[in-house]
């Protein structure tokens, strides 16, 4: 089994900030992939499914953010997985808006849910960064990511919550490179051809080669009579 836990703070007020990327994710594939109602359990909400081949519960902490590995370290208990078969998908003020990144174990940044779970579970367990950029000053972070997205956000995070999602089965088999690559596929598409043909003048396989004039072996005497013709 694998579990999932998206970070966030429980909650109406708190339901769009920045902060909260990380339930928005797991939310987004429960309900792409027909996870079962969330319940409450393990001081948080429970949804269990299938990925793939993997099953895989889904968890979202009520501990507010900075107690979040009391429930991650409940869940992890119960079901007597270790950390390696967890993944936290949080908010990261590291990496600019839409840059999806994932990391197995490392410090936690002074992230406050991050270090919480340390203090639970140790540091070996998987990461998905899901950047929100930086506010600029370190005063302005905790206002930043307690404020909801912006209208201007709406896009580029409505594509990477469908990444996330497109990718889930690969994150759940453990494999960071097709899923980094269903993300990029939503974020950063490939440029479509325009599926036009080249006019014939502009297929070199059919521009014809200038062709020399021909001899001309009239005396000058000839050429000048056939001018005044």
């Amino acid at each position: 089994m694998r579990l999932f836990v998206g970070l966030g703070n429980p909650g109406a007020k708190y339901a769009r900030n920045r902060h909260n990327i990380g339930f928005m994710a797991v939310d987004r594939i429960a309900e792409d992939h027909g996870f079962a109602p969330w319940k409450t359990k393990f001081q948080g909400q429970i949804s269990e499914g299938r990925l793939g081949t993997e099953k895989v519960l889904l968890l979202k902490p009520e501990t507010f953010m900075n107690r979040s590995g009391q429930s991650v370290g409940e869940a992890m208990r119960f079901y007597k997985l270790d950390s390696t078969d967890v993944t936290v998908l949080h908010d990261e003020l590291d990496l600019a808006p839409g840059k999806v990144r994932v990391k197995a174990g490392g410090g936690h940044a002074g992230h406050n849910g991050l270090r919480s779970i340390h203090d639970h579970i140790g540091a070996a367990y998987d990461r998905v960064r899901l950047g929100i950029g930086h506010p600029g000053r370190k005063e302005a972070v905790a206002g930043y990511v307690l404020h909801d997205f912006a209208r201007a956000d709406e896009d580029w995070l409505e594509n990477v919550l469908r990444g996330i999602s497109d990718g889930a089965a690969a994150l759940a088999a453990g494999d960071g490179a097709r899923f980094m690559n269903a993300v990029a596929l939503r974020t950063a598409p490939p440029r479509s051809s325009t599926g036009t043909a080249p006019r014939p003048e502009e297929n070199p396989a059919k521009v014809k080669e200038p062709q020399p004039a021909p001899e001309d072996n009239r005396s000058p005497l000839q050429k000048l009579v056939d001018r005044f013709k």
